[in-house]
């Protein structure tokens, strides 16, 4: 069956009608505010724009849930289905479960562990996963799939940041790069051939129905679990030795994008682990794959689209170009004339400094123009920015662009982190994801550990809470003038300007556990903890002083928060306003920035 979210909030079901195509018997609760649908096997669970939840389809798996209606009536921030059950997160931390009982329906056994600080769960065919605040993770349902993971428990009490599953196993990302792994042996819950090979830097990890495939941070792609469906990647072992920035699986093969935007297949033939047919189209300029059950599409630079795979299931089929038009402000970016040429295909993000663009093409190459002081000339490091790059950060002045081995390229205004000599031996391998503020730039390791360059005063400089930015660091938000971290055990640490964000003492009792996301303005934090409740600091005019709504930000109905760019001018507007003064001039006077904090409940 299926459902469709109109945009008035509505849904729309059809397919099944006992698997969830009739919806009928929920219509009148269906006509508005609906703002998420999950669908399993054979039911859909919807949260509404009030956090309550309404079900239907098939009671076997979910459909009906009338048993814990109470609870599903209001705060649900997130609703995950494995197979025959779901699971739903609440503002406070909390879950609520439903559905078939010995398939994580039934939650009982483990529910004080699921009474707050759960932060996102995973399910499998018939598990659920939870991972809380500090990082520990909790399991339920099938006890052979996954449902028990009592022999890795030791390794699941903290520091994981992130948790996939198969059809009947789980693996587990841990701060430090490294990987759990429980379930049923053949699904991939047995990890023991490629253990040497888990114990550090792995950064992302892609489960089909039967194996995992992990991505390094050099690049390199480690797989294990069932070897006709993608466990053993060894036929094309060559291919996945380094450059590889995604991977994508259906129910029993893998795709893989590189840095140069071919793709390397392995798995079940039939299922698409062979692309023979259509290996020249895979040769170059993929920038996207999706997978459905046993067949994959590929999006090209150019817009065209490539399929293999069971042809029933769309492995037999086309559609924007990959060019960048600019306008504005010639001077900051609007005119790309003397690029333009680089422009007419294949680019695939494109991201702004102040003054300056940079974009990244299929083929990981980089292409930069406006001001060139910050950031619009890449000369200087043009060979570095030829191939293999796969995430650009900007800030106020200068770019930082991550290549696919883990190394990082600075470039633009020296002193707002264009220049990162000082740090360049700590950022030749192992980055995996770089914050910009307006002057400086903070970028976490596969290891978990933070570095920082760029304006000191701005947080180019952390050596004040060096030793608690050493490890187990999970996200990193900028306001302009500072930087705060979150750490897998849901504590924060701030540095950068006192007055600023950049000292959260006042508050530091509440960031000490259980913040799961972090939101900043332009001279102020904001931090959501698990129970819903929000915590500010920094500059009060900004949003550093919520004390004026402080009783609304305590109830646990708050899920997420939003900055909102009252004065969102970076470049052509201050050009117009300011067009006495240099470029310079303008730097050193005090933007207008992001001063104030949304706050919306579920």
């Amino acid at each position: 069956a299926c459902a469709a979210i109109k945009a008035n909030g509505s849904v729309v079901t059809w397919g099944n009608a006992y698997y969830g195509g009739n919806s009928s018997a929920v219509a009148p609760l269906l006509m508005e505010g609906v703002v998420h649908v999950c669908g399993n096997r054979g039911a859909f669970a919807a949260i509404k724009a009030n956090g309550s939840v309404v079900t239907w389809g098939s009671a076997d798996y979910g459909g009906s849930s009338s048993a814990v209606a109470p609870l599903l009536a209001e705060g649900v921030v997130q609703v995950c289905g494995n197979d025959n059950a779901f699971a739903a997160i609440k503002a406070n931390g909390s879950v609520v479960t439903w559905g078939r009982a010995d398939r994580g329906g039934n939650s009982f056994p483990v529910a004080p562990l699921l009474a707050e600080g759960v932060v996102q769960v995973c399910g499998s065919a018939c598990v659920f996963a939870a991972t809380k605040a500090n990082g520990g993770v909790v399991t339920w349902g099938d006890i052979d799939d996954g449902g028990n993971s009592s022999a890795v428990a030791p390794l699941l009490t903290e520091g994981v940041v992130h948790v996939c599953g198969t059809g009947r196993a789980f693996a587990a990302i841990k701060a430090n790069g490294s990987v759990v792994t429980w379930g049923s042996a053949d699904h991939g819950g047995d990890s023991s051939r490629v253990a040497p090979l888990l114990l550090e830097g792995v950064v992302q990890i892609c489960g089909n129905q039967y194996a995992f495939a992990a991505i390094n941070t050099n690049g390199s792609v480690v797989t294990w679990g069932s070897a006709d469906h993608g466990g053993n990647s060894s036929a094309v072992a060559p291919l996945l030795a380094e450059g590889v920035v995604q991977v994508c699986g259906n129910i029993g093969a893998f795709a893989a994008i590189k840095a140069n935007g071919s793709v390397v297949t392995w798995g079940n033939a039939d299922f698409g682990g062979n692309s023979s047919a259509v290996a020249p189209l895979l040769s170059e300029g993929v920038v996207h794959i999706s997978g459905n059950y046993d067949a994959f599409a590929a999006i090209k630079a150019n817009g065209s689209e490539v399929t293999w795979g069971n042809a029933t299931f769309g492995g037999n089929s086309s559609a924007a170009n990959g060019t960048v038009v600019t306008w504005g402000n010639a001077s900051s970016g609007g005119n790309s004339s003397r690029v333009a040429a680089l422009l007419s295909e294949g680019v695939v993000h494109v991201c702004g400094s102040d003054y300056a663009f940079a974009a990244i093409k299929a083929n990981g190459s980089v292409v930069t123009w406006g001001n060139a002081d910050f950031g619009g000339n890449s000369s200087a490091v043009a060979p570095l920015l030829a191939e293999g790059v796969v995430q650009i950060s900007g800030n106020g002045g200068a770019f930082a662009a991550i290549k696919a081995n883990g190394s990082v390229v600075t470039w633009g205004f020296a002193d707002r982190g264009g220049n990162s000599s000082v740090v360049a031996p700590l950022l030749l391998e192992g980055v995996v994801q770089v914050c910009g503020n307006i002057g400086a730039f903070a970028a976490i390791k596969a290891n978990g550990s933070v570095v920082t360059w760029g304006n000191a005063s701005s947080g180019g400089n952390s050596s004040v809470v060096a030793a608690l930015l050493s490890e187990g660091v999970v996200q990193i938000s900028g306001s302009d003038y500072a930087f705060a971290a979150i750490k897998a055990n849901g504590s924060v640490v701030t540095w950068g300007d006192a007055d600023l964000g950049g000292n959260s003492s006042a508050v530091a009792p509440l960031l000490m556990d259980s913040v799961v996301q972090v939101c900043g303005t332009g001279s102020a934090f904001a931090a959501i903890k698990a129970n819903g409740s929000v915590v500010t600091w920094g500059f009060a005019e900004h949003g550093g002083d919520s004390s004026v709504v402080a009783a609304l930000l305590t109830a646990s109905d708050k899920n997420e928060l939003h900055c909102w760019q009252v004065f969102g001018a970076p470049a052509s507007v201050f050009v117009e306003v300011l067009a006495e003064t240099t470029l310079q001039e303008q730097w050193k006077k005090r933007r207008v920035p992001r001063v104030a904090f949304v706050a919306c409940s579920v």
